[in-house]
């Protein structure tokens, strides 16, 4: 079976997610009141519709839109603070960027609280190197006199930042602009990844050897490690529903660097 066959079948299967084969699958996450929901709205307008996730109570929302003549197919995860898998909603998050493998996660953050914010954004470039920041609000910090600058968070974290107001469409042509180049693999990524205490580190090291083993590229191992150190169960008793469908592709590919925090 081909690669984006079983990719598709895991998404089918696992998520209710029926992409086409051309079709490029974004997961769309961030905290709760950032404007997420404007952005989907704005960039798929009517073309969307809703259910639940399978086995859950949790709406999942599902738009498209076209861009250079390709299809996007967005799906807009819950609103949550972390990808702990602490709530239902948590685990919905974190199952379908790291099991789902969108080809991008784009990640909304409000532009007047973003220290509050940049605690997700970070967690989901633990799972996936293949995000994209959008700084929404932007309207909103310049009415409270806050200034963003852009250009150093983008070089902070390694990954591409685009400002945007979403409610009046401000910014949203450079964003989906970014969103199929990153699809499309023609972006350089070095996203910067935390580094924790001697201890942790430690820990994770002398994990990661049996962890490649066992999930060899079709996970970022050191993620995995970090979630069994936490004793994370939900996690552990997901990873066996999922690993044996998940296709053995590179993490992102040659043109991903790693770049400790």
């Amino acid at each position: 079976m081909q690669k984006q066959d079983v990719s598709r079948r895991v998404l089918r299967e696992h998520f209710g997610i029926v992409a086409a084969p051309e079709q490029h699958v974004i997961a769309l996450a961030g905290n709760p009141n950032v404007g997420k929901s404007t952005v989907f709205n704005a960039l798929t307008g009517l073309r969307q519709h809703t259910g639940n996730w399978p086995g859950k109570t949790v709406d999942n929302a599902q738009g498209t839109f076209t861009f250079r003549d390709r299809s996007f197919l967005m799906v807009d995860l819950p609103g949550t603070y972390s990808i702990l898998a602490n709530t239902v909603e948590e685990q919905v998050a974190r199952d379908f960027i790291c099991f789902g493998r969108p080809d991008v996660t784009l990640v909304v953050l409000d532009a007047t609280c973003l220290e509050r914010n940049l605690n997700l954004a970070l967690q989901v470039m633990e799972i996936t190197p293949e995000v994209v920041v959008c700084v929404n609000l932007m309207d909103e910090a310049r009415k409270k006199n806050i200034t963003v600058n852009i250009d150093l968070l983008k070089k902070e974290l390694g990954v591409p930042v685009v400002a945007t107001a979403a409610r009046n469409g401000a910014g949203l042509g450079e964003l989906k602009e970014t969103m199929y180049q990153m699809a499309a693999g023609m972006l350089e990524i070095y996203p910067r990844h935390i580094v924790y205490s001697d201890q942790v580190e430690n820990a994770v090291a002398k994990l990661l050897p049996s962890i490649q083993r066992l999930v060899g590229n079709r996970l970022n191992p050191r993620w995995v490690a970090l979630r069994l150190l936490d004793g994370d169960r939900t996690f552990i008793e997901t990873i066996g529903l999922h690993l044996d469908l998940l296709p053995a592709t590179p993490a992102g590919g040659e043109r991903i660097q790693e770049v400790a925090m």
